[in-house]
């Protein structure tokens, strides 16, 4: 009895143990089933991901492009800029000299005018050798007139030399006067252009003494301050700057103007560290 009561209970056992041993492997295949599947989702938004993450790229390399393509744009359109306003100074500057140069035109035809009628009034024994004496000297001015603007012309086309020896011998012909005060003047902006810069400053310094009221006297100041300016002699920068508000001459114009500026700008000036002037000049030279 108790034996078939084993038996029994060892089959039992048996049919108990292989029934659970079939549920696991189907709880397993199930899991397995269900791990595919999370792995095929997981594979699938990757590969979107990874999509998605290409298209940004793409997005992110086209905008790099434009943005490069804009720079490129940006910088040329900043040196079109400079060539531009380069091109409107030089205008600017032949505009104002040929101003200068009808000015100086008209001014030589009023002389002639006043020549011609101071010889209608000679009336006495002398008249025939005043007469003379007042062609030759109108047959001058107008040879040197001719000279200073073949002269005036080679310096506006960059012959500096040829407009150097042109100007000197408008000098060396009329030796005094307006003209001759144009001449030393353009005599110095020729040498300045070639970098002869000291013999442009005895030329300046010369005519600034012998036409101290003279129509370039502002203008050659203004530009020996600009020159001892560049080389940082800050001193006498300053002396010519004085001299040009000082001067009634001066008055009214665009040296006097520019001169007051700069002169209260070098008044005022304070470096942070303590250094003068001068010494920030000669350091931004170097």
């Amino acid at each position: 009895m108790n034996f078939k009561a084993i038996s029994l209970g060892v089959v039992l056992a048996s049919f108990m143990l292989s029934g659970c041993s079939s549920i696991t492997i189907l709880r397993t295949k199930e899991m397995k089933a269900v791990g595919d599947e999370i792995m095929v989702k997981n594979d699938s938004a990757y590969k979107a991901l990874s999509a998605e993450n290409n298209a940004l790229k793409v997005e992110l390399d086209s905008i790099k492009a434009q943005l490069d393509a804009a720079a490129v744009a940006q910088k040329r359109l900043q040196a079109e800029v400079s060539l531009l306003t380069k091109r409107m100074s030089e205008e600017s500057v032949r505009r104002d000299t040929r101003q200068e140069e009808i000015k100086y035109r008209l001014d030589m035809l009023i002389g002639k005018s006043d020549k011609i009628l101071a010889k209608k009034v000679v009336v006495s024994n002398g008249a025939a050798s005043a007469v003379m004496e007042s062609d030759a000297n109108a047959e001058k001015m107008v040879e040197a007139e001719t000279m200073f603007n073949a002269a005036h012309s080679d310096y506006h086309r960059g012959e500096y030399k040829l407009a150097y020896n042109g100007f000197k011998q408008v000098y060396e012909l009329v030796k005094k006067g307006e003209m001759a005060e144009g001449a030393l003047y353009w005599m110095s902006l020729c040498l300045i252009e070639v970098n002869q810069v000291a013999k442009a400053k005895t030329i300046l310094t010369n005519l600034v003494e012998t036409y101290p009221q003279g129509l370039k006297a502002c203008a050659s100041m203004f530009k020996l301050a600009s020159l001892f300016g560049k080389e940082c002699d800050l001193e006498r920068q300053k002396q010519y700057l004085q001299k040009i508000l000082s001067n009634n001459t001066c008055a009214s114009t665009t040296e006097q103007e520019q001169a007051a500026l700069q002169l209260q700008s070098m008044l005022e000036f304070k470096s942070t560290d303590g250094r003068s002037a001068e010494q920030v000049c000669r350091e931004q030279m170097r």
